[in-house]
């Protein structure tokens, strides 16, 4: 047999390899499309900021959005392939701004821990609320986070340091920004809504607004996109990142799909921006004597709440009523509702009358004496 070529042993060896080795790939496939994967998704943001309209757009239902209260709950599917098994995302609503934020204790827990993931969506046309609305949701939803891993790393003493590794390879631990980001320990989008309102502001506005948006999500390792309900195109971008943290589709990081003008809406994917490219925070000259700031989130503060003063968005005291929302209505509840409210208002004024009454009575009692 001339040299280097294979005998007819040789090639039937070679062939059942090939043929195992396509079996085994077919076993590990089909074992994959059996078996379902589970996530949670929590939106939180901006009272009546559209996240609603957001989850419907996700879920492709074709109804008109409710407003949430408190916390509410729906689900979407993803087929895998023709009759298997079918992936699950868990999708929780906060609703009311952050008057709520303690509810984001539900969807962050022990179980959900390593598949959750959270969309922050901030109204663009309330700039005086963003800073703080921000600040509190995110505060609320990492001290949870923090809470859930101390109770988890007694059993799994390294959940602290995979956890991190995950949220570094959003962003690639070799970005030239690694010493000064604070990447956030779960996937995060941020979501700026109203798109259609914000792109009528003054451009010193809507500059100021995008600068300091672009450097909260690069600083904690976040998706960043604008959207508007009134622009598919923005939606359906919108709709391709919770798809993503719902099933891991692909985001796409092509030329069309990023911007960093203010003049446009702003489309950033994870790790795709870098501190030189932001700039400096819009601080004033006048300011420059007054700045006192520890981080560089210390001071993209100062700069944005000097330019837009923050309205207080987590003092309220009393929340919406949901028994007087029409969606809720309940008729034989309503009525006993209404009855023992009017009972209560008697029981209320008998109490005055008598308090009343008494007191005229202890009066005339020290005349006399």
């Amino acid at each position: 047999m001339p040299k280097g070529e294979k005998s007819l042993w040789d090639i039937a060896i070679h062939e059942k390899e090939h043929k195992e080795e396509e079996a085994k790939k077919n076993e590990v496939q089909t074992e994959q499309n059996s078996s379902s994967t589970e996530c949670t998704i929590l939106f939180m943001g901006s009272k009546s900021a559209g996240k609603t309209s957001i989850i419907l757009r996700f879920l492709e239902k074709d109804e008109p959005p409710k407003a949430t209260t408190a916390l509410e709950y729906t689900f979407g599917r993803r087929a895998k392939g023709h009759n298997m098994a079918k992936d699950v995302a868990h999708i929780w609503e906060l609703g009311g701004g952050t008057f709520l934020s303690q509810l984001v204790e539900t969807p962050i827990t022990e179980v959900t821990l390593s598949s959750v993931a959270a969309v922050l969506v901030l109204d663009l046309s309330h700039p005086y609320e963003i800073w703080n609305t921000m600040e509190t949701l995110l505060k609320a939803a990492l001290n949870r986070i923090e809470h859930v891993i101390s109770k988890v790393s007694a059993e799994d003493p390294r959940i602290y340091d995979r956890i991190k590794a995950k949220s570094w390879k959003r962003i690639e631990e070799d970005h030239p920004d690694k010493d000064i980001l604070d990447p956030f320990p779960i996937p995060l989008v941020i979501i700026g809504s109203k798109y259609d309102v914000f792109q009528d502001f003054d451009s010193e506005k809507r500059k100021v607004i995008c600068k300091t948006m672009r450097f909260l999500a690069h600083n904690y390792g976040a998706a960043l996109q604008f959207c508007s309900n009134k622009t598919d195109a923005l939606m359906l971008r919108t709709k391709a990142y919770v798809s993503h943290l719902a099933f891991g589709t692909q985001i796409s990081t092509s030329t069309k799909n990023l911007n960093f003008d203010p003049n446009k809406p702003i489309m950033v994917p994870f790790g795709m921006d870098a501190m030189q490219q932001i700039g400096l925070p819009p601080v004033a000259d006048s300011d420059l004597g007054h700045v006192n700031a520890r981080s560089p989130m210390d001071l993209w503060k100062q700069a944005f709440t000097s330019f837009f003063p923050q309205q207080s968005v987590g003092d309220h005291t009393v929340a919406d009523d949901p028994s007087k929302d029409p969606q809720y209505i309940e008729p034989a509840v309503d009525n006993m509702r209404e009855q023992k409210d009017k009972e209560l208002e008697r029981y209320r004024r008998q109490v005055e009358r008598k308090t009343k009454e008494r007191a005229m009575v202890n009066g005339m009692g020290d005349v006399i004496r």
